[in-house]
């Protein structure tokens, strides 16, 4: 089975609305206003559309947000059943700044296809395509999982380049690659775009290697698997944390979850940006209309696209 076509533009039309939403905040320093201007018209929208969508991925408490929580109910409630991700505004700290890199995405598979992680850590290593099935792991060492990359990109170990979350925890992996000469590409937050640098032609990063959010780790799994990437990804949990993660179905947490159990079956993926970033450019404020781009996939459909369009104010 498969996704209708017809619905790649309707959830655009989402995360442009949500962008566009969370736009009029950029540089006001107050997250939360911009989460809220993200969230609001990203419900608006998901309930315009005939479908039965439940959220598996949503606002997690740690943001203390508007959320759009885990269970609820979206769309008229007539239609295909759609499980459904969301992360209304990705760089909530980037847009209260004015920064690049703050997104609205969304990511959509039918009803069962993709893992209900709960908003905890996750260790995660993500690499692009073309690449030996399950070629690295999170029980390697930092330098096992280096030398099989290098060897199967056919590059000197001193040409990677790794992208990493900037945060304390990570003291032992950036020493660990200094080590071995590998270029770090530091990032401060946004965990998704970090991990998809390394899609593309020509891409940013060889590695994304961090621990970061664990929703996120859905999110990209699902825009990965229509490239053909892997990532590898495992929870990280206190004892607090496993009795959530139990209530959403998690029994193993040890488990080593690779692309195929975070993601099945057809998805679709959609990031318009807020401010420009690597995805996509940000929203433009044209007077009477707003100018707003789209990074858009479709995987049964084999869509990558990028999609521009005006909406009026």
């Amino acid at each position: 089975m498969s996704i209708d076509k017809k619905f790649l533009d309707l959830f655009i039309k989402v995360t442009e609305m949500s962008a566009i939403g969370a736009s009029k905040f950029i540089g006001k320093n107050d997250k939360e206003a911009a989460d809220k201007g993200a969230v609001d018209p990203m419900r608006k929208e998901l309930n315009k559309i005939n479908m039965e969508g439940t959220v598996v991925i949503g606002e997690g408490e740690m943001d203390e947000a508007p959320m759009l929580y885990i269970g609820e109910k979206l769309g008229t409630l007539n239609g295909p059943k759609f499980d459904i991700a969301v992360d209304p505004l990705e760089g909530t700290k980037f847009t209260a700044r004015g920064e690049p890199n703050a997104f609205s995405v969304i990511a959509v598979s039918e009803k069962g296809g993709l893992l209900s992680a709960p908003d905890t850590y996750m260790e995660k290593i993500a690499i692009g395509s073309n690449l030996p099935d399950n070629l690295l792991d999170l029980d390697n060492s930092v330098k096992k999982n280096i030398n099989l990359l290098a060897e199967a990109k056919n590059k000197k170990i001193s040409d990677l380049k790794a992208c990493v979350l900037k945060r304390p925890r990570h003291e032992n992996l950036v020493k660990e690659l200094t080590k071995m000469n590998v270029k770090i590409n530091y990032i401060t937050d946004g965990d998704i775009a970090g991990a998809l640098s390394v899609i593309g032609k020509n891409p940013k990063n060889d590695i994304y290697y961090s621990t970061g959010g664990g929703p996120e780790g859905v999110i990209v799994s699902a825009a990965l698997s229509c490239f053909g990437g892997q990532i590898q990804g495992r929870l990280v949990l206190d004892s607090e944390e496993k009795v959530r993660a139990k209530k959403l179905g998690v029994t193993n947490f040890e488990k080593k979850y690779n692309i195929k159990d975070m993601v099945k079956g057809d998805v679709i993926f959609c990031a318009t940006g807020v401010t420009t970033g690597d995805l996509a450019q940000g929203v433009e404020d044209l007077g009477n209309e707003f100018k707003v781009n789209t990074f858009a996939l479709h995987k049964s459909h084999n869509i990558i696209e990028s999609v521009t369009n005006i909406h009026k104010k």
